[in-house]
């Protein structure tokens, strides 16, 4: 058996990845491009597993063959029914026992070239934190910053449809990172799935180029940002993004227009800056819901509470601000795309001042 099993570093040499682990442990986490293919349901391995504890191993360990080889014989008429006879598969379990050990075995008697992952998804994890430590050091950040509203996150997807480098936490995240700022149905993936993605975006990126990244706090949502990541983007480059009040509002109603298709929510939700803003305040706003007075709540919102808190915390993290470049956005996509293109024009004249960044023009 030893012969069938590979090490991490061989994820490439296959022509599918299969994670064998319960729809629910593939949901928290897995390794990227892997399909899911159970041999044991979520509620099969609860089972089993209680069976092990309270009666005996034996027995459990009866009943999950039998469990495990029914569900190998299901996928194999269904979801492998048409794979080829050259096909070669690495599967793949939490780390690498019986599982993994069945389905590759039983391929293996079919004629297929399947490999067990050494270690399972559980060595394949401790890849990820290990990379966390030091993949994001080896580049250089451009730090969109500015005032909520301003249109970081436009003129980052600008950016990279221009070609630049973007790394995007929110999209990683699924999440604005303001406390309005969960997507309409939408829910944030597990942090493990969020550091297998920003690992696997990292990885892509050429070390050459800069990586341009929108300023966030340490947590996005219910998301934390590796604190290694987090200390390089506080010491990169900054370009301070800026847009009118009225952009700013237009911007906003455009993002959270959803949260008034849900009002008492979105009131129950301001509720929480009571204590900041005090029940005076949080009533009126919750009024203005009610009145579907949409500029005009934003408008508070963004002059009593955003701009505030911004002026309270972004000096203090990000140490290139004094000499950040600026860019002014209006409501205008194609102004966008222009600013995007103009940004990367000034960053490549200006590489020699700006910490060695070269930004080629597309």
């Amino acid at each position: 058996m030893k012969n069938l099993i590979v090490p991490l570093d061989r994820l490439g040499d296959f022509d599918e990845i299969v994670d064998v682990r319960t729809p629910l442990e593939y949901a928290d986490d897995h390794i990227p491009g892997a399909i899911n293919a159970p041999v044991l349901s979520n509620e099969e391995r609860v089972t089993v597993g209680t069976m092990y504890a309270q009666v005996s191993p034996f027995e459990a360990t009866r009943l999950g063959a039998a469990l495990v080889a029914r569900n190998i014989a299901e996928h194999l008429q269904t979801v492998f029914a048409d794979r080829p006879r050259s096909w070669k598969p690495l599967i793949y379990c939490w780390r690498g026992g019986k599982r993994s050990g069945s389905m590759t075995t039983w391929f293996n008697m079919i004629g297929w070239q399947a490999r067990q992952l050494d270690g399972g998804y559980k060595t394949y994890r401790r890849s990820v934190l290990d990379r966390l430590e030091t993949l994001p050091a080896q580049f250089r950040y451009v730090v969109l910053t500015g005032h909520t509203g301003t249109g970081k996150t436009r003129l980052l997807e600008a950016l990279a449809a221009e070609g630049a480098q973007a790394l995007d936490l929110e999209r990683l995240a699924a999440h604005r990172g303001s406390l309005l700022g969960a997507l309409p149905r939408q829910p944030q993936p597990s942090q493990k799935r969020f550091e297998t993605g920003l690992v696997a975006t990292l990885s892509g990126f050429d070390r050459a180029r800069p990586v341009f990244v929108e300023a966030e706090s340490s947590r996005i949502g219910r998301i934390s940002v590796p604190a290694a990541l987090l200390e390089r983007v506080h010491g990169g480059d900054c370009i301070e993004v800026r847009a009118s009040i009225r952009d700013r509002v237009a911007f906003l109603l455009q993002d959270y227009a959803h949260l008034f298709d849900e009002p008492e929510g979105f009131k129950q939700t301001l509720a929480r800056y009571t204590l900041l803003h005090g029940k005076k305040v949080v009533q009126r706003w919750q009024d203005m819901i009610d009145a579907d007075a949409r500029a005009q709540l934003f408008t508070e919102l963004i002059e009593l509470h955003y701009d505030p808190a911004y002026a309270r915390s972004s000096g203090a993290h990000f140490r290139g601000l004094d000499r950040a470049l600026r860019c002014t956005l209006t409501g205008d996509a194609d102004d966008c795309r222009a600013q995007a293109r103009e940004l990367l024009r000034t960053l490549d004249e200006a590489a020699p001042r700006i910490s060695g960044i070269t930004v080629p023009t597309p």
